[in-house]
């Protein structure tokens, strides 16, 4: 892979990042903490125990998935910087251009993301 799709791909994922991270600001209500907004969500006595534990249970889910994606992200800006992106994270194999095109955090080839799928189901 040539240092300019390296760049274009260091550039998406930035945007990636950037507007996760703004994502998960305006959720928040600003830069508040995680903290402050359970407490304001889940502050509120005339709520019943159920609506509480769902709306917690979103809550947390959300918070996981993001912070899944955001490591994901990182982890990819780190292999740019270590000079193997592109590279399958399991077996060392190129990713396809497409598929780091739809999905430039992927660390695995379409393969080894389809064995990691099936011996790890969600």
């Amino acid at each position: 892979m040539n240092s300019q799709h390296i760049s274009t791909y260091q550039q998406q994922l930035t945007a990636l990042r950037a507007s996760l991270l703004a994502q998960i600001a305006e959720q928040r209500g600003g830069v508040v903490s995680r903290v402050e907004v359970a407490a304001d969500h889940f502050g509120h006595p005339e709520d019943s125990g159920a609506q509480l534990a769902s709306e917690r249970e979103l809550e947390f889910a959300l918070g996981e998935r993001e912070l899944a994606e955001l490591s994901a992200i990182d982890a990819a800006l780190a292999r740019i910087t270590a000079g193997n992106y592109g590279e399958c994270t399991e077996c060392g194999a190129h990713i396809a251009p497409a598929r780091l095109h739809a999905t430039p955090e992927a660390p695995r080839c379409i393969h080894c993301q389809e064995k990691q799928e099936l011996s790890h189901p969600a």
